[in-house]
């Protein structure tokens, strides 16, 4: 007897999503939010493929991400070739490519999807869509500035209020002088410091200061000391040298101070926050959920000056951020804010008998080329039956078609939420559809 071959499964690969139209849905809506945002800031949208040479993460992106949670593979040309996991390096290589035709400053955001093999679970998956948005060669005031408002203003148009998230904010040149002149570290031990900083809110106090002090040894609970620093008053007279200005210090202070003038409430100074890339240079910024059923990190980004150098080029002023789909839809779904699904129907036309597929097929055209979304139902089905699908398809007017209609030329249209009928003639229903629509 020949054994049946094993049924293939319906799930999809682990820690990626399949999307039905009510989850697509949602994903458009999440897009066109981050689309509009951006856009209104002036930024226009690139793109690139997924994949790239391995190489271009080593030299930058943080070690556990290229060790650990890159999928990567040589191709037939026995080239390591990597599924991109973050899109900065991409687009500094974009730029590099063209520097000398571009007109800077340069605004440009894109949508890409980002795989990493990690552990699937709340926030994180190992396929995702993220909103980058990064702008090259303008003053770095002003575009740190611009940057954190403009990932502000993607929650606020989200539905948001500014009560509902807080910024964190921090600079990369405090650490490194708090690093290197006060503990005075070598580059590697300061990159060690760095990683463990950003993984602290995962560790036991007991697991940080055991980590701590394998680097610090005796000036642990100095170190940890200016860590638990609340605000930058405190972490300038831990920390400062006579009258030395530390430069990492000033400019987040002036940030700040900027932020509050546009009348942002919600930013603070956060000494432990780090970001976990290499490429980061000076402002470093994470937004966070106030929320206590989402409380965590929503997304960040920062400025990374220097990443044009591993290609050969000038050091170029850049910033950017990445905000996720999963931690946004989190977000949205957590504070109420989620849309309510509405099919992409306009319109169910349903026939009554056979007769009518005629006229219902050039009408359906008809209101098609007036810009109606239409849905014609042609098929053998009691009208009851149809009314049943309309309702649970979610359909906001029908129209019925039947032998009196087709003779008089007047149709009735249901509205599917209220019950309430209007009756027009076929060249009338494109305008009152428009009308009730927008």
């Amino acid at each position: 007897m020949i054994s049946k071959k094993a049924k293939l499964g319906t799930e999809p690969y682990k820690g990626v999503r399949d999307f039905y139209p009510e989850d697509m849905f949602i994903q458009n809506h999440i897009q066109a939010i981050w689309r509009k945002t951006a856009e209104s800031y002036g930024y226009e949208e690139f793109g690139a493929s997924i994949l790239e040479p391995s190489e271009l993460y080593r030299s930058k992106t943080s070690e556990e991400i290229v060790n650990e949670q890159t999928y990567s593979f040589l191709d037939r040309g026995d080239r390591e070739v990597t599924l991109r996991p973050e899109m900065t390096p991409t687009i500094a290589r974009m730029v590099a490519a063209k520097k000398q035709e571009l007109i800077f400053p340069l605004r440009w955001f894109s949508i890409p999807n980002l795989f990493r093999y990690e552990k699937p679970q709340r926030g994180r998956l190992r396929e995702h869509w993220q909103f980058n948005a990064d702008i090259f060669g303008a003053d770095g005031k002003e575009s740190d500035l611009e940057i954190i408002s403009l990932a502000r203003q993607t929650l606020l148009n989200f539905g948001a209020k500014e009560n509902d998230f807080e910024i964190k904010i921090n600079n990369r040149k405090i650490m490194s002088y708090i690093l290197r002149s006060i503990f005075e570290l070598d580059e590697d031990n300061a990159r060690r410091v760095s990683r463990l900083i950003d993984k602290k809110e995962k560790m036991s106090d007991k697991e940080f200061s055991d980590e701590a002090q394998n680097i610090f040894g005796a000036r642990t609970s100095q170190f940890i000391h200016v860590l638990e620093s609340k605000d930058l008053d405190t972490v300038t007279m831990n920390i400062r040298k006579g009258d030395e200005e530390i430069v990492g210090i000033v400019e987040i202070r002036e940030l700040l101070e900027a932020l509050k003038e546009m009348g942002v409430t919600n930013a603070f100074f956060s000494p432990t926050l780090m970001r976990g890339f290499d490429y980061y240079t000076g402002m470093v910024f994470e937004i966070y959920d106030k929320d206590s059923a989402n409380k965590r990190a929503l997304f960040g980004g920062g400025r990374y000056d220097d990443l044009l150098t591993v290609f050969g080029e000038e050091r170029i002023r850049a910033a950017g951020f990445g905000m996720g789909d999963v931690t946004a839809r989190d977000f949205i779904e957590t504070h109420g804010l989620l849309p309510e699904y509405a099919p992409a129907c306009d319109l169910y036309i349903a026939s009554i008998g056979q007769e009518q597929k005629g006229p219902i097929r050039s009408l359906s055209e008809d209101l098609r080329q007036k810009g109606l979304r239409v849905v014609s139902d042609v098929s053998d089905k009691r009208i009851q039956d149809k009314l049943k699908k309309a309702d649970r398809k979610k359909y906001p007017f029908v129209l019925i078609v039947g032998a009196d209609e087709v003779k008089t030329g007047k149709y009735k249209i249901k509205n599917m939420k209220t019950g309430e009928e209007i009756e027009c003639r076929n060249e009338e229903i494109a305008d009152k559809l428009l009308v009730d629509s927008q």
